[in-house]
């Protein structure tokens, strides 16, 4: 007898005829009567994974390298803006991980690619400035107009390594403020290269993380990218967190704090001055004056004088002797916004 293939129909028939409970189980259950459960597994998000990528650097950690970074783009503009007598707007773009070989050929080439020293941390970090803003401001540093000249696509001469190390010093400098709470770093710059593909700090596929900043310089703008690899902070990523290097600004005044504050303060230096009188002369009078010589004033010797702490007056009092010394005694406080009412 020949083989014959039944069919779906023919095989339910037969299930049926057997067991009508096997056959209602056995049935294709609806798409609309499926268990949540099972509707819920269905929708799951799937996210794809590149293992060229990993995600080394945690969450925490991304998010205190960009809100560290915001405060460093803020105090490294306005350092800039002082060196250069005009407005340089410096915002923090972006944070992100990638690797070395994508960071490297995302570069202009020419561009200033400055390999810097940021001990304790191993290996090395890099400042990359885009030519498009570096120009200009060597163009401001050396005494050029408001008008930016036609972009150069050349390396950087001798005159203008000089001229960038400034930049450099004021980025190093405000870079070591930023990451004070965290580590003490001791930046320097180990050598300028202009060709960024002859330079391979770390292997092609090590993870980096790239710190983008936007420069406004009046109409031109450009990019600067601080280059951060992975196992240069890896041994202190622990340390690396949003409440190591920001939560000790919020925690409440303790008696140790007030106590060590108060015993700074006691110790400290005030300059006290009484006003004995105050009058007008002529210039002439007063290039005139010789020893001897009595100025008359307006005071009522029964007034009191007033005794100004650091400029502020605090007191008042009448003068007198003490052993010998001009002394005053202090006869009460005042309150130095009423004090020239009060005396009018």
């Amino acid at each position: 007898m020949p083989d014959e293939v039944l069919s779906q129909d023919e095989v339910e028939s037969l299930l049926s005829a057997m067991d009508p409970a096997a056959a209602a189980a056995s049935a294709p259950t609806p798409r609309q009567n499926r268990p949540p459960a099972a509707v819920a597994r269905s929708r799951e998000k799937v996210t794809p994974y590149d293992f060229k990528r990993p995600e080394r650097v945690g969450k925490e950690q991304m998010r205190a390298l960009q809100s560290l970074h915001e405060g460093f783009g803020r105090n490294f503009g306005a350092a800039l803006s002082a060196l250069l007598r005009t407005i340089v707007e410096v915002k923090l773009t972006s944070v992100d991980q990638l690797t070395y070989s994508e960071f490297v050929f995302s570069l202009e080439n020419p561009t200033c690619f400055n390999l810097l020293r940021a001990e304790p941390l191993e290996g090395n970090l890099i400042l990359d400035i885009n030519p498009a803003v570096l120009y200009p401001i060597i163009d401001r540093l050396l005494g050029g107009g408001k008008q930016p000249g036609p972009p150069s696509r050349r390396p950087l001469t001798e005159i203008e390594l000089r001229l960038v190390s400034r930049i450099t010093a004021l980025f190093m400098i405000e870079l070591r403020r930023a990451w004070e709470n965290v580590l003490d770093l001791d930046l320097s710059v180990e050598r300028v290269e202009s060709n960024p593909q002859l330079v391979q700090i770390v292997p092609p596929n090590e993870v980096v993380v790239l710190v983008s900043f936007e420069l406004t310089l009046g109409d031109v703008r450009g990019m600067m990218n601080l280059c951060i690899p992975f196992n240069a902070i890896e041994r202190f990523s622990g340390q690396l967190t949003s409440n190591s290097w920001v939560g000790y600004s919020r925690g409440g005044a303790t008696s140790e704090s007030i106590g060590t504050i108060s015993n700074r303060l006691d110790r400290s230096h005030v300059e006290l001055v009484v006003t004995l009188a105050e009058s007008t002369i002529k210039t002439a009078d007063l290039i005139g004056l010789r020893v001897g010589d009595i100025i008359t004033t307006d005071h009522d010797r029964n007034r009191s004088l007033q005794v100004a702490v650091e400029g502020i007056t605090k007191f008042l009092a009448k003068p007198g002797a003490f052993k010998g010394q001009k002394a005053i005694e202090v006869e009460g406080t005042v309150d130095s916004r009423k004090v020239d009412a009060g005396m009018a």
